[in-house]
């Protein structure tokens, strides 16, 4: 192979070989220390183990994790382990401390293969009290995010079901181009006895298509939530003076701040030409993906005593009880647009990632699903205008549909919960 010349820029081509071979080396090294720390662990299990282990979704504030982690704890009863990266990553309901309990495994799956082998160790140990081992899945297992921790996740799933523990992934979203070594590790997780639960039917026909043996097709769990709190919607329709309002929601993960304030301005515009309030809730305050600055500076440059900013991060049980009260929302988070379809309320939602379509698709509502970019405060209009009205075909489709979902949601926990769903 030809050298370039010193000092030359290294050709794109060759950074994406290099790169990509040495994740399969770093991959590789963690999968080997933690089969090693695994075997060292005996699989003999207690009889009659009652305890069911969780592993949680990064969280640290984001509330869509916080919400997949309650929807499972409202659904499953009798003691709960939730694994989460680092302590405080989740936060447990005060209602459910008598009875779950948190333990922090830095690297059972990200950080490099020494901390893997000790986390692993750890794992396998709680495994031998386990009656079962679900994993959230979400949009975590195709690799689009995080390689690494998707064949981890899958790999602890593994291990799961290969010493006689029911193991299950939580309803996930499947990407039409998954990562192959996070496809490879899937489908050996699959292959041990592991139950994969799609959470939409646009999910299902791509893992089939990708060689899923039994692809299940369920629903996002948040579906299955029904806690709700009702202080915050109280309080913010007390500031707009009882005015009907819409929730809007600009992502940190969509785009820059500015290219996004150029199209939501138009959308807040709109409605409140349409005699709504406009309530701005960010959904996800964390380093990288921060939705706070830009809603402060969408309210700011709205200028309106009509648009109010919450400051904070809401718990799932108020986004519930707000989005209940609310006549339409307009959101960059999944997890935002799920709770306000829950109340049967439309949730216009800026695509990502491609796991929003098979939402939408389920729902019969895919014009409520949109592409970031150039022009996606118009379409967002349209849609909104086609929407409101309390007897719009968009509404009666998603309440024609979400019973459905509703069942499907709680299929995940089929055999966990006290009162098995069967999955559709």
């Amino acid at each position: 192979m030809q050298s370039s010349p010193p000092g030359a820029p290294i050709p794109l081509s060759r950074r994406l070989v290099t790169g990509a071979r040495g994740l399969v080396r770093g991959t590789a090294l963690r999968r080997a220390a933690g089969a090693i720390a695994a075997a060292s662990v005996p699989a003999r299990a207690r009889p009659n183990a009652d305890r069911h282990l969780l592993v949680a979704p990064p969280g640290h504030g984001n509330i869509g994790d916080q919400a997949l982690v309650e929807a499972f704890l409202e659904q499953v009863p009798g003691p709960v382990t939730v694994i989460t990266r680092r302590a405080g990553d989740i936060t447990i309901p005060e209602a459910e401390l008598d009875r779950v309990v948190t333990v922090a495994l830095p690297s059972l799956i990200y950080g490099g293969a020494l901390g893997h082998a000790r986390d692993v160790r750890a794992f396998a140990g709680l495994l031998r009290d386990a009656r079962s081992l679900s994993i959230v899945g979400a949009d975590v297992m195709d690799g689009a995010y995080v390689t690494g921790a998707s064949i981890a996740r899958a790999d602890a799933a593994r291990l799961a079901a290969r010493r006689g523990v029911d193991a299950r992934i939580l309803g996930f979203s499947w990407n039409a181009a998954p990562h192959p070594e996070a496809l490879a590790a899937v489908l050996r997780a699959e292959a041990g006895g592991v139950r994969m639960l799609l959470r939409d039917p646009i999910s299902a026909e791509r893992a089939a298509r990708d060689g899923f043996a039994e692809p299940r097709l369920t629903a996002d769990i948040v579906f299955a939530a029904r806690e709700a709190d009702d202080l915050l919607a109280e309080e913010l329709s007390a500031r707009l003076g009882d005015a009907p309002f819409a929730i809007v929601n600009a992502s940190g993960l969509v785009g820059d701040v500015e290219p996004q304030l150029a199209e939501y301005l138009p959308i807040v515009r709109a409605l409140r030409e349409q005699g709504l309030g406009v309530v701005v809730l960010p959904h996800v305050s964390r380093p990288g993906a921060d939705d706070l600055p830009i809603c402060r500076r969408l309210v700011d440059v709205a200028d309106d005593a009509g648009v109010v900013l919450v400051e904070h991060l809401a718990t799932p049980p108020q986004i519930r009880g707000l989005a209940r009260r609310a006549e339409i929302t307009v959101t960059g988070r999944m997890h935002l647009a799920i709770m306000t379809l829950l109340a049967g309320v439309p949730a216009v939602t800026v695509a990502t990632q491609g796991k929003v379509e098979g939402l939408m698709a389920s729902l019969g509502t895919p014009e409520l699903c949109q592409e970031p970019g150039p022009g996606l405060g118009a379409r967002v209009v349209e849609v909104v205008a086609a929407a409101l009205p309390v007897d719009s075909p968009i509404r009666r489709s998603i309440a024609h549909h979400l019973p459905t979902l509703v069942e499907r949601a709680r299929a995940n926990v089929e055999g966990l919960a006290a009162v098995p769903a069967a999955i559709g």
